[in-house]
C-alpha cells in the first residue's frame, strides 16, 4: 500500500495529512473551512484516495494559511507515499465538466514542479472560502508534490470552477500514480524523478 502521513506544525497552522494512493475513495476532512473540506472530499472521492486531513489555522486573520499549508502537506505526503516512483504511469490528463464549468487537468509527476492556473472566479468567494486561494493551494501542492501541474477553466459560477478543479486533479493524479506493470524501474530515460 502507498501511503503516507505527514505533520506540520507553524506559528500559523497546525495540520496532519494521511493519503493512501491506493485507497477506496474514503475520507476524514477537518479544516474549519467548509467549503474547502466539500473540495477536498470530492478529491478523495474522484481520485479513490484515502484522505485524512486535520488543520488548525489561523482563521481569525483568514484562510490563506490554512488552505496554502494543507496544499503543502498534501503535496509532501503524495510525494512520500510515491516512494521512489518505480513503475509509475507518470503523467495523467481529465476534461471535467460541471454544469456550464468545464475544467481540464494535465500533469506529469517530473520532478521539476511548476504550475500554470488558467481560471478566473465570477465571484470572490465560495461560503467562507475565498475563491483566488484555488491557485494558492494548487501551487503548494505542484511544488511540494514536485508534479508539473496545468489546470484550465472556463466557466461563470465559482463553485463548478472550483469544484470542476479539484475533480479534474484528481482524476488526473488518479491516472499518473496507476501502476503499469510494463514499466521496469523509474519511468524516465534519466532513471531519476
Amino acid at each position: 500500500m502507498r501511503q503516507a502521513t505527514i505533520t506540520r506544525k507553524t506559528g500559523e497552522t497546525e495540520i496532519t495529512v494521511s493519503v493512501n494512493l491506493d485507497g477506496e475513495g474514503k475520507y476524514e476532512i477537518n479544516t474549519g473551512i467548509g467549503f474547502f473540506d466539500h473540495m477536498l472530499s470530492a478529491f478523495a472521492r474522484h481520485g479513490l484516495f484515502d484522505l485524512t486531513v486535520t488543520c488548525k489555522g489561523d482563521l481569525e486573520v483568514d484562510g490563506h494559511h490554512t488552505v496554502e499549508d494543507t496544499g503543502i502537506v498534501l503535496g509532501q505526503a503524495i510525494a512520500s507515499a510515491l516512494g521512489d516512483k518505480s513503475g509509475l504511469e507518470r503523467c495523467g490528463s481529465c476534461w471535467m465538466p460541471m454544469d456550464e464549468a468545464l475544467c481540464f487537468c494535465a500533469l506529469d509527476i517530473s520532478g521539476r514542479p511548476f504550475l500554470r492556473f488558467d481560471a478566473e472566479f465570477g465571484a470572490p468567494m465560495c461560503g467562507d472560502y475565498a475563491t483566488e486561494l484555488t491557485e494558492e493551494f494548487f501551487r503548494a501542492v505542484a511544488v511540494a508534490s514536485g508534479t508539473t501541474l496545468h489546470l484550465k477553466a472556463d466557466g461563470k459560477n465559482s463553485h463548478h470552477i472550483t469544484e470542476g478543479l479539484f475533480k479534474a486533479y484528481a482524476r488526473a493524479l488518479k491516472a499518473a500514480v496507476a501502476i503499469d506493470p510494463r514499466v521496469k524501474g523509474i519511468p524516465s530515460t534519466k532513471g531519476v524523478l
